[in-house]
C-alpha cells in the first residue's frame, strides 16, 4: 500500500516567513492516503484569511490556498498494517480536531534546534512525521518536534512522483481540478516523475 506526502509553496506570508529560516521554497507538508489526493490532511490555517487561527485541517488541491501553489508529491510504500495504523492516528485526531491547535511555539524550537513539546498541538511537518511514526516509519533521526519539510525530501523511504503546479498534478481526481469557473485544468501539461 502507498501513502503520499505533499510538499507545497503556498506563497502565503507565513510560508514566506518560514522560508526565510529554512532557505527552502516548499514549506508546507500534508499527507494523503490515495494517489488522487482526494483526502489531504495537515496542520495549518483553519481560515484562509487568518494565518494565526490554525489547527488540524483537511485540504483540497482546488482550495484558494493551493490555487497558485507549486508542489511535490512523494509516495511511501507501507504494509497494510502500517497503512491502517497511520490512518487510525489521523482519524483519532480528526475526531477531536476542535481540541487540537497549531504549534506556533514549536516553530521556534526548530529554529533553535530545541524540541518544544505541547499537548495536542502540531505544526505541519511535525504532524506528518508523527503520522509516519505511528506506522513505524521514521522520516528523520530526530524528534517529530524538529522535523522540517526538507527532511521529507531527503527521506530514503519517500520517492518523488511529481513536481510542478498543483493544479496540473496528473493523477488528481478530476473533480479536485475544477476551477471556480467550472473549467477543468489540462492533465497532459506535466507528467509524473519516475
Amino acid at each position: 500500500m502507498e501513502v503520499y506526502v505533499l510538499l507545497t509553496d503556498t506563497k502565503t506570508t507565513l510560508s514566506k516567513t518560514i522560508g526565510l529560516f529554512t532557505k527552502q521554497s516548499l514549506n508546507h507538508v500534508s499527507i494523503s492516503f490515495d494517489q488522487q489526493l482526494r483526502e489531504i490532511y495537515s496542520f495549518g490555517r483553519k481560515k484562509p484569511n487568518n494565518p494565526f487561527l490554525g489547527g488540524f485541517i483537511r485540504e483540497q488541491i482546488n482550495q484558494d490556498l493551493f490555487e497558485n501553489a507549486i508542489g511535490a508529491v512523494y509516495r511511501c510504500s507501507v504494509t497494510e498494517e502500517q497503512f491502517q495504523r497511520m490512518k487510525k492516528f489521523v482519524q483519532a485526531i480528526e475526531e477531536e480536531r476542535h481540541s487540537y491547535r497549531y504549534n506556533f511555539i514549536g516553530l521556534f524550537g526548530v529554529l533553535f534546534n530545541q524540541p518544544i513539546k505541547r499537548e495536542k498541538a502540531y505544526f505541519c511537518s511535525q504532524f506528518v512525521s508523527a503520522v509516519f511514526q505511528s506506522g513505524d516509519v521514521i522520516i528523520a533521526d530526530k524528534p517529530d518536534m524538529l522535523v522540517t519539510p526538507n527532511d521529507f525530501i531527503n527521506c530514503p523511504h519517500l520517492q518523488l512522483v511529481y513536481e510542478g503546479p498543483l493544479c496540473d498534478y496528473p493523477l488528481a481526481h478530476r473533480r479536485t481540478l475544477q476551477k471556480s469557473k467550472g473549467q477543468p485544468s489540462s492533465l497532459n501539461v506535466f507528467s509524473p516523475v519516475g
